[in-house]
């Protein structure tokens, strides 16, 4: 008997609620980096507030499809990768995109803007092979190795202040350094602190 041919869009047929709330969050991310771009070219405050917003807007899509998963017990490996991928987009990229809009472009701060991103992509990778261990059979984590990267969304409140005061661009907290061959912002020192916490194995939070 031959094969019934797959379906058209089967794939996504198989998506949760949980799931299209992880997608929502992903689409709050990338949406968050097209504002900051559009930031860089109008100098609008409201392309840049707006990017802003989309964060919390994240976090809340990331909170929700946590709770509907285990609502449903529709739990699964598929809906722990979306996750993290929609995770990296709206807690990795969309932070570091505001903060290279904000002003963060020096030599020094495009590399600190990296090693943020690369922190919160290994972080995630190695949460998704360690959750097994550390759920220690229940629905969810006790702990997580490393502050989560959703912690990243305190960055974005900061660079907000630093909008509401006029303190983008040139006017960015702590000045700028010439640190030999490039420049430097102390505020993306924050960015370096913040990746470093989420790749920390001896920094256990405890999950509410």
């Amino acid at each position: 008997m031959a094969a019934t041919p797959p379906k058209h869009f089967s794939m996504l047929r198989e998506f949760h609620l949980a799931d299209v709330l992880t997608l929502a969050n992903a689409a709050c991310g990338l949406a968050g980096v097209f504002f900051a771009m559009e930031y860089m070219t109008s100098r609008s405050p409201v392309h840049f507030f707006a990017a802003v917003a989309l964060s919390p807007a994240a976090l809340l899509f990331d909170w929700l499809d946590g709770r509907v998963a285990r609502w449903r017990h529709q739990q699964s490996v598929l809906g722990r990768e979306l996750d993290s991928l929609a995770d990296i987009i709206s807690f990795g990229v969309a932070p570091a995109a505001l903060g290279f809009a904000a002003g963060l472009r020096g030599g020094w701060d495009w590399i600190a803007l990296t090693y943020f991103v690369c922190c919160g992509v290994s972080r995630l990778a190695r949460y998704n092979v360690t959750a097994e261990r550390l759920s220690a059979g229940q629905d969810k984590v006790a702990y997580f190795e490393g502050t989560p990267i959703p912690t990243t969304a305190l960055l974005t409140g900061i660079l907000a202040l630093a909008a509401w005061q006029e303190r983008l661009g040139e006017q960015l907290y702590g000045g700028v350094w010439t640190v030999g061959p490039g420049d430097l912002h102390p505020l993306s020192l924050m960015f370096v602190l913040s990746g470093t916490l989420m790749i920390s194995k001896t920094l256990h939070i405890p999950k509410l």
